[in-house]
């Protein structure tokens, strides 16, 4: 049976939320494998991220142009388990992922699929960045890789993701999937540059 995006997303955000509380404030300023953005600005992107998506659930407008500094607030840490919970019940909630949902009108489990990519693939992100550890769980991986694959062409156009990093025949499903959005998935700080 497939799992519903509030099922998927409890999964995912008990995998990122040990590689976020385990950021020191001294690696706020450091690289990232997304060239334009530091821990800190990814920090607060996958912040934005995770509270729109939240708006999104309930058929609410959002917007994305706004950058607001989440990790001001001392206890960002904390917050941030606060806000991937109400993400989880927002995407729990009965009949949410029928219909469609956001500016784009898109299929509202499509719009979910992208939410549990991003805190996916932004989890790694910020584990490979601060030398944490993160691999996301088999169900979840099964579910975003498919889809993050097929929207990859559109997400490039977007300027979302970049293009893709060569992989060999033996890398794992989740190099694959972390190739496709542009990054290399053996980057490391100091090392081999991704986007």
């Amino acid at each position: 049976m497939t799992q519903t995006i509030g099922e998927l997303l409890e999964t995912a955000a008990d995998r990122a939320l040990p590689v976020v509380r385990g950021i020191d404030d001294g690696q706020l300023a450091g690289p990232t494998p997304c060239a334009e953005y530091d821990v800190r600005a990814l920090l607060n992107h996958l912040f934005l991220v995770v509270v729109n998506f939240q708006a999104l659930a309930a058929r609410e407008d959002v917007d994305f142009g706004q950058e607001p500094d989440f990790v001001a607030d001392g206890d960002w840490r904390g917050r941030f388990g606060e806000e991937t919970a109400r993400l989880v019940k927002a995407w729990s909630v009965p009949g949410v992922e029928e219909g469609t949902t956001g500016r784009m009108g898109l299929p509202a489990r499509t719009v979910g699929l992208m939410v549990l990519g991003d805190l996916t693939v932004h989890a790694w992100d910020l584990a490979r960045a601060t030398g944490g550890d993160f691999a996301p769980e088999r169900s979840v991986l099964d579910e975003v890789g498919p889809g993050l694959a097929a929207m990859a062409p559109q997400a490039r156009e977007m300027k979302m993701f970049g293009e893709p990093f060569p992989v060999p025949e033996s890398a794992t499903a989740f190099e694959r999937l972390l190739a496709v959005t542009g990054r290399d998935p053996g980057w490391r700080p100091g090392g081999t540059a991704g986007s």
